[in-house]
């Protein structure tokens, strides 16, 4: 498995795992046992780096990326999340957090829930506009000197804010959604860490399945998965976009790929400090996505694909359009 550095200091697999999609945002959760085989697989074909967050679920998917990952313990890397306000009565998310007192105690539930001593990358999951970014990053500078952390992450932060958090605590990555139908993070977000020497972990970075090409207009979701409600996978907007799936079958094509292998293979050839996180709760597309590792583009294929890409226009706002919060 190629690896990629996070923040100059995180080594990684060039690839991850989300394992969101296991317990939370996409129909009923899936088979215990069978997402626990899942993740020791993905750890035999070389995956090193599993993603999670105190939200999924709440809380049940931590349990079970820790129970499937204890018996790797100091050979994978674990990054889950703070941010938000859980109603432990009603077992739901009821906006952000991101208080010292709340930061404090998902980082010791997490570390319960992970089965580990240190959390190796802890994102703040959302901005709160209502805490100062400063107290935030000083945070988790503190539980970093306490050995309860090791890594501080972002997600979905504006610029000013990486800068902010960063003059506080070296921040190693920052988690924000990336992929051939949305690249807008390309005009700032991507040139500021570039800047600072921070990773870039890109999500959803098949689109939620439409770039695979496993999602057209006919598709029907599961009642609770999160694309029932995003104005992207409406049923106009999926057939909207079809332009932009054949051109990725097109590419697929002269490269013997998938299309899944194409979208996740043009994201890892943006830069050497990208990290795409799939999930998937099938093996097969674990595997097929891995197999995007080798599949190569040249200087010239790259900048004829970006090139019509960009004369395609994506119908429908993406998932979080709204979730850039800048300090």
């Amino acid at each position: 498995m190629q690896k990629r550095k996070l923040g100059n200091t995180l080594e990684v697999s060039a690839f991850g795992l989300g394992c969101m999609g296991m317990s939370f945002g996409y129909g009923p959760a899936a088979d215990k046992k069978e997402m626990i085989q899942l993740i020791r697989s993905a750890v035999e074909q070389g995956v090193t780096f599993f993603d999670t967050a105190e939200v999924y679920g709440p809380f049940t998917n931590e349990k079970l990326v820790g129970e499937a990952l204890e018996p790797f313990k100091g050979q994978v890397v674990i990054a889950t999340k703070f941010g938000f306000n859980i109603d432990r009565a009603q077992n739901r998310q009821v906006g952000v957090s991101s208080r010292p007192d709340n930061i404090r105690r998902v980082a010791e539930e997490s570390l319960k829930r992970l089965r580990v001593e240190a959390i190796d990358l802890f994102y703040q999951h959302r901005v709160d506009p209502n805490v100062p970014i400063e107290d935030v990053a000083g945070t988790v500078r503190d539980l970093i000197q306490e050995g309860k952390v090791k890594h501080f992450g972002l997600s979905e932060a504006g610029a000013q804010t990486i800068h902010r958090a960063h003059a506080v605590q070296p921040v190693t990555a920052l988690q924000s959604e990336y992929s051939l139908w949305f690249r807008r993070h390309e005009q700032e977000i991507i040139p500021t860490i570039e800047e600072l020497g921070i990773g870039l972990v890109a999500y959803s970075p098949l689109g939620k399945g439409y770039l695979a090409g496993k999602i057209d207009e006919n598709t029907t979701f599961a009642n609770g998965d999160i694309r029932n409600l995003l104005p992207r996978y409406t049923e106009e907007a999926r057939a909207a976009n079809r332009d932009l799936l054949d051109l990725i079958h097109q590419f697929a094509e002269r490269k013997n790929a998938t299309p899944a292998q194409i979208a996740l293979a043009w994201v890892l050839a943006q830069k050497p400090w990208i990290v795409p996180i799939p999930g998937t709760t099938k093996l097969h597309h674990l595997e097929e996505d891995l197999g995007a590792l080798r599949v190569k583009f040249t200087a010239e294929e790259l900048q004829q694909f970006r090139k019509e890409i960009e004369a395609i226009e994506v119908k429908g706002v993406r998932s979080f359009e709204s979730a850039l919060v800048d300090q």
